[in-house]
């Protein structure tokens, strides 16, 4: 059982095929993946322009390879989340991003970035928002007990995961699911909701 929700928000379609993305991510990169799989399949009119991304060797770079992406690495160790946002917006500009993707990005992100692109940095969250934001969003529904869990595509605002919802789907708890189990099923959707909530933009 999955469910997507769409709020009514006003879209101006774009023809032009002018979304530049600049996508971050900190780990397998499964969520990239899916945007530029829909790219090359010609279902989301847009080009990745460049991988942000903040651990080395996570498999996030072989899509970049496999699809011919650049990336960039941003290390945030030992650097003010003030600073490292500063750098990203500098990397997002030469890339000539206009739209910002975090996919996995596990960094709570600054009003540096967010101010750079206003309106123009979505994020996915394991769960339906408003419940269970922050870290630990499966691990929350499984000890809440829930029947229905999901994912979250929504616009960036300084307050973590409180940005409006653009996309969500919902999935069912098993009563034997685990961490494991009910992740798995909730990134089938979340693949399937980030290229949709991109088409929004």
């Amino acid at each position: 059982m999955d469910c997507l929700v769409a709020p009514s928000l006003p879209i101006v379609p774009d023809r032009s095929s002018n979304l530049r993305l600049g996508i971050m991510a900190s780990g397998s990169g499964s969520n990239f993946a899916a945007v530029a799989e829909a790219i090359a399949t010609g279902q989301l009119p847009a080009k990745i322009a460049v991988l942000i991304y903040n651990n080395p060797h996570i498999k996030a770079l072989e899509y970049a390879a496999q699809y011919q992406i650049p990336a960039v690495f941003h290390d945030h160790r030992g650097v003010e989340r003030g600073a490292l946002d500063r750098a990203i917006v500098q990397t997002m500009q030469e890339y000539q991003v206009n739209c910002v993707v975090m996919a996995g990005w596990m960094r709570v992100v600054t009003p540096v970035l967010i101010d750079a692109f206003p309106d123009r940095i979505i994020n996915i969250h394991p769960s339906l928002l408003p419940s269970f934001p922050g870290i630990k969003a499966i691990e929350q529904a499984l000890a809440a007990k829930v029947k229905i869990s999901g994912c979250t595509v929504h616009l960036v605002r300084p307050v973590v995961d409180s940005g409006p919802i653009l996309i969500q789907a919902a999935v069912p708890v098993l009563p034997d699911d685990t961490v494991e189990t009910l992740h798995a099923r909730i990134q089938i959707q979340e693949h399937r909701i980030l290229p949709a909530a991109l088409k929004l933009l």
